[in-house]
């Protein structure tokens, strides 16, 4: 388990408006399978964390309806700047996860969707188990970019894998079912609640739109210039000739249900 967050403050700003117009939704299934496990309280306190724009917050708003108390949590101004905008009856913070968590008095559910690998999430899931409900859910969500079924999604991991410092195709192959059950100890029931397949049609300008909200693009970019862009352009010409491309994903819930003693 990662004892050192992988992203600092700042390192999101500038690439709110294009992370939120680009970036792919959750699939509901998997949003819903969260909804069985909540308390079925008339006022639950919803936590997301490394919330971005609130993508993942609007998808489990409409599963759980608006009557909830809502909170999102991140380290990026910019972020929490769009996301308010889009989601103003959401109570949006700026900080760390495991600093703010520590702060609220309790929290039913929380969130965190495409973010546990930037966090110290030892450190994370230790605020959670603190601060969590007796009955309360902690749920990882993740879209992963299936490179297995796709050509072209193996060979812009390569280019990523060649071109971007540091990076490797498998940064969130994380076993989180056992971290959630190192970290809880037996007080919480773990399961793999879902995974799904699914594929997004999209056209090539909105895959470059999505590829250029990445950190991981920005930093190839940093050290390449236009060497990177060039690359990208040659293998959507390559892949998508009618001007759109299919990418496919493998999107994954897990979840910690903490047991009726747990939690604060």
């Amino acid at each position: 388990m990662s004892a050192v967050p992988l992203v600092k403050s700042g390192s999101f700003d500038g690439l709110a408006k294009g992370y939120d117009q680009h970036r792919p939704r959750y699939p509901a299934a998997l949003l819903r399978g969260i909804r069985p496990w909540a308390a079925p309280a008339p006022q639950l306190d919803v936590v997301d964390i490394g919330a971005g724009t609130g993508i993942a917050l609007e998808g489990l708003i409409a599963e759980l309806g608006p009557a909830h108390r809502y909170h999102a949590v991140d380290v990026s101004a910019d972020m929490i700047a769009t996301g308010r905008e889009k989601l103003p009856q959401v109570t949006w913070l700026l900080g760390r996860a495991e600093d703010v968590l520590r702060t609220m008095p309790r929290m039913d559910v929380v969130l965190a969707a495409q973010a546990m690998q930037w966090m110290d999430r030892e450190a994370v899931l230790a605020a959670v188990r603190e601060r969590l409900s007796p009955g309360g859910v902690m749920a990882i969500l993740q879209n992963n970019r299936d490179y297995a079924r796709s050509a072209f999604l193996d060979a812009y991991e390569s280019l990523l894998e060649e071109l971007s410092p540091g990076y490797s195709r498998r940064y969130r192959a994380i076993d989180y079912a056992a971290e959630l059950r190192a970290v809880f100890d037996g007080s919480y029931d773990v399961v793999v609640a879902a995974e799904t397949r699914w594929v997004m049609h999209m056209p090539a300008e909105a895959f470059v739109g999505m590829s250029r909200s990445s950190t991981q693009v920005q930093r190839a970019i940093a050290a390449h210039g236009d060497g990177f862009t060039e690359r990208l352009a040659a293998l959507l010409a390559q892949h998508a000739p009618g001007g759109a491309v299919d990418v496919p994903y493998e999107s994954q819930l897990f979840l910690g249900v903490a047991s009726a003693g747990a939690g604060g």
